[in-house]
């Protein structure tokens, strides 16, 4: 299914939401497209209380959060209409059985690890832990950190501006997993306000990292779902 095919798509017959973008409605789950700058949960303090899932909630009352996406990164979400259904999402992410894709553009020409394949995919496997003294950020270490896995490859280098755009597959799903990765690999993702240099910040509006593509096979049916959504940059 494609995100613009599907878009505001409901058997159950709701009318066209107000404040989010509905890519698919069910019967037992949902799956939006938010937008960058939109928290996924509210957050502490009231200025934080506007959010996809409470937008969600205000026309599915008995939507619930499966996993989420940064206040900076766009695209596909995915919720759940009952709780049995998202303890099923839930092992299924655990299981890494929800397959999900990024796009991201970065600084610079990062070089494909050897042995990558005529694919491209290459693999970073760092692990990750927060940085106490200055969280929510994070960091790699090697003592402390869970492992995180990320496959990605180049899909495009821009000459003009020095960047490439990306493809990346979490593997593993820890917080800010693809962009310590990307730091890390010494190509910060454009307009990352907390781990890109402040040149590289200045470099895009937004962080330009975009939830593209959603893999499930359906809890109830059993059938296979595909979503795509094209990056907005």
């Amino acid at each position: 299914m494609n995100a613009a095919a599907q878009q505001n798509h409901d058997p159950a017959g709701h009318g066209v939401p107000d404040g989010f973008e509905l890519v698919h409605a069910d019967a037992a789950l949902l799956v939006l497209a938010k937008p960058a700058g939109l928290l996924a949960v509210p957050g502490r303090g009231e200025d934080k209380q506007d959010c996809l899932s409470a937008r969600v909630q205000a026309s599915y009352p008995d939507a619930l959060v499966v996993h989420r996406l940064d206040m900076a990164t766009s695209g596909l979400m995915l919720m759940a209409r009952s709780i049995s259904i998202q303890r099923a999402l839930g092992a299924l992410f655990e299981r890494r059985e929800i397959h999900k894709r990024y796009v991201a553009v970065v600084d610079g020409r990062p070089t494909a690890a050897p042995g990558a394949g005529p694919a491209g995919w290459s693999l970073i496997d760092l692990p990750i832990v927060v940085d106490w003294p200055r969280r929510p950020l994070r960091i790699i270490d090697a003592e402390r950190g869970k492992a995180s896995q990320t496959r990605w490859r180049a899909v495009a280098f821009d000459a003009a501006s020095h960047s490439t755009r990306v493809e990346l597959e979490p593997i593993t799903g820890r917080s800010h997993q693809l962009r310590v990765h990307l730091q890390a690999l010494g190509h910060p993702i454009l307009g990352d306000r907390l781990y890109a240099p402040a040149d590289v910040q200045a470099r895009a509006p937004r962080l330009l990292l975009h939830a593209c593509a959603l893999g499930l096979v359906h809890p109830v049916s059993g059938l296979p779902l595909q979503f795509d959504s094209p990056a907005p940059f």
